[in-house]
């Protein structure tokens, strides 16, 4: 037995109880429809032409219904007479290579047979315009080169800075459209900064590019669409700081208080920008966002296959298992890493064999408590926590908790013969 693994042999790990934590499950029934129907106004059609190009941008978010929106987007674009197609709008997102993020859009079912339309994922981007105080502003070249733009992004918290505008279509202006280059142009003066460049930075592409709509998508608590939402150009820098609090007000959270340990089972970019989202995690990895849960310690226990190889957020974990580094590519995260100007997402947390070792050192780091009550808390990912696992001496505080229902006996975890997680 090696040196490490006789420190950590004797930590226990608690038994473990499934809790339900319930939200607004508030959502669409009929997603196609409300996108036609939000298209569908004066206001947008009076831009449209027939025969015009129009770029449909489409980001890497995991988005609930992401293929279904924009194939709707393209469908109802060429009813009325345009001639679309889909520009990967993403920043530096797949190792900032055209490859990379046409394979993140394939990943999420957006491909050109099912949208109906051609995909273009260049890397490639041209200078449109300049913000106020001089900045270039450089954007999509198939975008700039198109007769108009349509935008389609999910409106959510940041997960590194707070403003008017966070996630959303104002920064997939700003950032997205920018390939890597305009992403690295706007992070230039970094995120304490970046409420600010935002608006500065959408400003100039308002003015310079013919936005013809965005489509704002807010989704509740359990990873569902709940609203969609068709602006005009003028709307969207009006109407956005709403939709986000709305946004903000739908997430959900881990609802105990504090833990000593927060086990994630997945991190990945269809997760999170960060891989975790700190909004629910508390994993931020700037001092310009705070919130999420309390938790001394974090455990990561793979990256998922969606995530193609982008370990963005691995950082923010204090351990890990042999598993996930080695789908931790470099080459798809430090482009990430080196346009926003923040190094910590992309470090290596201590490496562990199997999930049992991971969680044996987890518990190990925590300071101040005795180990064998250590306070654990298991979510599957950051998007999916309708239904957390609690070590069993979090009981009593979350039968305290409105929303919060215990739904399972306390058990232990069960690990294979190579210490792996098989059942919780």
């Amino acid at each position: 037995m090696s040196v490490v693994n006789e420190i950590i042999k004797d930590i226990p790990i608690p038994n473990m109880v499934k809790v339900r934590q319930e939200f607004d499950r508030t959502r669409l029934e009929d997603v196609a429809a409300e996108v036609r129907k939000c298209l569908d106004r004066r206001e947008i059609l009076v831009n449209l032409r027939p025969g015009m190009t129009v770029a449909v941008a489409v980001g890497s978010r995991g988005i609930s219904n992401h293929a279904l929106i924009v194939r709707e987007t393209v469908r109802f674009l060429r009813e009325h007479g345009a001639r679309p197609f889909i520009v990967s709008s993403m920043g530096s997102h797949g190792g900032a290579t055209a490859e990379g993020q046409r394979a993140i859009l394939e990943g999420y079912g957006i491909r050109e047979e099912y949208c109906g339309c051609p995909v273009k994922a260049g890397t490639d981007c041209a200078l449109i315009g300049y913000t106020g105080d001089g900045s270039p502003v450089y954007i999509d070249r198939y975008a700039a080169e198109a007769d108009g733009i349509v935008l389609v992004n999910r409106i959510k918290p940041h997960t590194a800075f707070r403003g008017p505008y966070e996630s959303g279509l104002m920064k997939m202006m700003a950032i997205g459209l920018g390939k890597q280059k305009g992403a690295e142009t706007c992070h230039a003066a970094g995120f304490e900064n970046m409420a600010e460049n935002i608006p500065r930075f959408a400003a100039a592409v308002l003015k310079n590019c013919n936005i013809l709509a965005g489509i704002a998508i807010l989704e509740n608590a359990y990873d569902e669409t709940r609203e969609v939402i068709a602006l005009t150009a003028d709307e969207i820098p009006a109407q956005e700081p709403e939709l986000l609090e709305r946004a903000k007000r739908y997430m959900p959270r881990i609802l105990v208080d504090h833990v000593d340990l927060l086990v994630v089972g997945q991190i990945g970019k269809n997760f999170s920008g960060d891989g975790m989202d700190p909004n629910i995690a508390g994993t931020f990895a700037t001092k310009c966002a705070s919130g999420g849960l309390n938790t001394k310690r974090v455990a990561v226990l793979d990256i998922s296959d969606e995530s193609h190889g982008n370990g963005v957020g691995f950082g923010m974990a204090d351990v890990s298992t042999r598993r996930a580094y080695e789908k931790f590519d470099f080459e798809m995260s430090y482009p990430n890493a080196l346009t926003c100007l923040v190094s910590q997402v992309v470090k290596v947390p201590m490496i562990f064999d199997s999930d049992q070792l991971c969680l044996k050192a987890g518990i190990k780091l925590c300071a101040g408590i005795e180990h064998r009550n250590a306070k654990v808390v298991y979510i599957h990912n950051t998007l999916k926590l309708g239904e957390i696992y609690i070590s069993a001496n979090l009981v009593p505080q979350a039968e305290a908790i409105e929303g919060v229902t215990v739904a399972g006996e306390e058990q232990p975890m069960e690990f294979d013969g190579n210490g792996n997680l098989i059942s919780i």
